[in-house]
């Protein structure tokens, strides 16, 4: 199986669990990605919800934190931004957005804005909080929106949905998950310590670029064809571009220490 397809059952396998645990019909996962509950005992948290409502609060329970912690350590060890694309259902709208682009031959957008851009939406979600006394992305994420009206089964969540689709089709060519999302802005931070990344073998590569042509983050594929490395924490690690290369140039392995 292709690793996109098996990315693919794995986002729907995710939300189907939360939708069964919320129905009582399979006990394995309660809740949704703020706050959730695994097989009965293990608490989880969203990191970046809760480090937003300590700074709105200064008052954070423990089970909070330690389930935010598990979560933090999950995504930050494994492989970068693995959330992104194979548990956050906002990736299923965005890739829908891009494949219709491409049918309608869709270039270029009305917005170009830079990947940093999410970095800074990131900082303004923590100042905010802070300042307001409240979890400021928390309050407004569209993440939560569309996780929570799925597994819940309330539809309003689609005019959220419509917008994000609007906005990636038309407006800013993969915008929202590359260039605003301030989730995807925190666990590209914690992925700086992830022991699995995608790497490049100089000596098989043909310089055919059918992986560039798949990536949908801007510049982690600048090296290709250049020198042996290993891809940087800004990948969401699909797998596309694992995928594509007919040359087994592209494959996930272990980072070592003294290769970035």
């Amino acid at each position: 199986m292709k690793i996109n397809n098996l990315r693919r059952v794995v986002q729907f396998l995710v939300l189907a669990l939360f939708m069964f645990g919320n129905l009582e019909i399979l006990n394995i996962l309660k809740g949704n990605l703020s706050s959730s509950i695994l097989l009965g005992k293990i608490s989880l948290s969203d990191p970046f919800a809760v480090l937003q409502i300590y700074l709105a609060t200064f008052n954070v329970s423990f089970v909070a934190i330690s389930g935010a912690l598990i979560i933090a350590l999950f995504y930050s060890l494994i492989a970068p931004r693995l959330f992104c694309s194979w548990v956050c259902p906002v990736n299923l709208i965005t890739d829908f957005a891009y494949f219709v682009r491409k049918k309608l031959k869709i270039r270029g957008g009305y917005l170009n804005l830079n990947a940093n851009f999410r970095y800074y939406f990131l900082a303004l979600s923590l100042i905010a909080s802070f300042v307001l006394g409240v979890p400021a992305f928390e309050n407004i994420s569209f993440v939560g929106v569309i996780q929570r009206g799925l597994i819940y089964l309330n539809f309003t969540f689609l005019n959220v949905a419509f917008l994000l689709f609007v906005f990636d089709t038309f407006v800013a060519k993969r915008g929202v998950c590359s260039k605003i999302c301030p989730l995807g802005a925190f666990y590209a931070l914690l992925s700086k310590l992830s022991l699995i990344r995608v790497k490049h073998s100089f000596k098989n590569c043909t310089k055919c670029m059918d992986c560039i042509k798949v990536c949908p983050e801007d510049g982690i594929l600048k090296d290709i064809s250049k020198k042996d490395f290993f891809i940087s924490s800004s990948c969401i690690s699909c797998g596309r571009c694992v995928d594509v290369c007919a040359h087994d140039a592209l494959n996930f392995g272990i980072i070592k220490k003294d290769k970035k």
